[in-house]
């Protein structure tokens, strides 16, 4: 995409800034170079490729006077310490996930996914217009920084296991990757929680240092390899319902930015994060069969697990928000938010899905 055709598509050619010449505005504006840490490998070509794309399309639109350049987990700082690299100034901006520092604090997992929270759409809504962005940011500022949305994966798969898990009892004892708030959830169900950064996972299952893990869906699962070394493959991921990705800005760097630039680096964001949600709709369905293809035995959570973990989930929301009045703020927003789109999704969208999706079955 060309870079006056982003301006269009993003709607900065409707702002202040469509009375000027979209050159005009590049030659007088300062030329930035950022680092943008992530914490993909560059493998995960949706992952990684999202953080690409928010940078190309920075470039592109400002006539390369703003350039970013992207790494890889491990190239500047580890993936699992982007946002301290923002935050220190090692890095300007870093694509991560926040519910990774939820060990600094619990209300960092909101900026991605709660246990058992919303979909994709709804966690976005609340994000965008529901008062998540500034209650977010508001949290995030004690750290230098701000989070604009550069991703989303969509509802996540609940992993791969070496062996069958069936009922609660069966997760006794079962060391597992996952990632931020969710580990303590299952920790309520004598789950071991392994926090690994997602080029580690393979090795890990593959020596057997862990029992079973969890990343993203089926494209990324299928080019880590994980049914190699873990054939059972289970679903749903109810502690990704809808989770986000967000690029974090040192809150200085932000500052100093002219304001045409902001719009931009925001905007591109969005441009990343609606290629990164199609990106995944496009290739899971193919992934999934060949998985399939390959050995991959696929299972739902029974309902008893599921209803294990729904109320450990909320004994542990419940826990964390009497004593952390952060989490409690952002936890009442968004389930309220969440409460209200859901009973508008069972009128129509519930409906017509499982419609669809039974007759696409047959």
């Amino acid at each position: 995409m060309k870079r006056r055709d982003f301006i269009k598509v993003t709607g900065l050619g409707v702002a202040g800034a469509a009375t000027i010449a979209a050159p005009a505005i590049a030659q007088s504006m300062p030329e930035i170079k950022w680092r943008m840490p992530t914490s993909w490998p560059k493998s995960l070509d949706t992952l990684y490729g999202g953080a690409e794309m928010m940078a190309k399309m920075v470039g592109e639109a400002t006539d390369n006077k703003f350039q970013i350049q992207t790494f890889a987990g491990g190239e500047i700082v580890p993936g699992l310490q982007v946002l301290d690299a923002v935050q220190n100034g090692t890095a300007e901006i870093g694509h991560t996930a926040s519910y990774y520092y939820f060990g600094k604090d619990p209300t960092f997992t909101f900026g991605s996914s709660v246990p058992f929270g919303p979909n994709m759409r709804v966690n976005q809504a609340w994000y965008m217009l529901g008062g998540g962005r500034d209650l977010l940011n508001e949290f995030y500022k004690r750290y230098n920084c701000i989070s604009l949305l550069a991703g989303n994966t969509g509802c996540q798969m609940g992993g791969w296991f070496r062996k069958e898990v069936n009922a609660p009892e069966d997760l006794k004892g079962l060391k597992f990757r996952i990632g931020g708030f969710a580990g303590r959830v299952l920790q309520k169900l004598g789950v071991v929680p392994q926090q690994i950064a997602g080029g580690d996972i393979y090795p890990a299952l593959e020596k057997g240092t862990i029992d079973g893990a969890e990343w993203v869906g089926p494209y990324d699962d299928e080019r880590l390899g994980f049914y190699k070394v873990a054939p059972h493959y289970y679903y749903p991921g109810w502690w990704e319902g809808g989770p986000m990705l967000l690029a974090f800005v040192n809150l200085d760097k932000w500052n100093a930015l002219p304001k045409y630039y902001q719009s931009v680096l925001e905007q591109a964001g969005h441009f990343a994060n609606n290629w990164m949600m199609a990106r995944y709709d496009q290739a899971n369905p193919q992934a999934l069969k060949k998985l399939i293809a390959n050995g991959a035995k696929l299972h739902a959570f029974s309902p008893a697990i599921m209803e294990a973990c729904f109320k450990a989930a909320k004994e542990l929301h419940s826990e964390v928000a009497s004593n952390n009045a952060d989490f409690k703020k952002v936890y009442d927003s968004l389930s309220a938010f969440s409460s209200s789109g859901y009973q508008w999704f069972q009128v129509a969208e519930v409906g017509y899905d499982f419609f669809m999706a039974r007759h696409s079955q047959a």
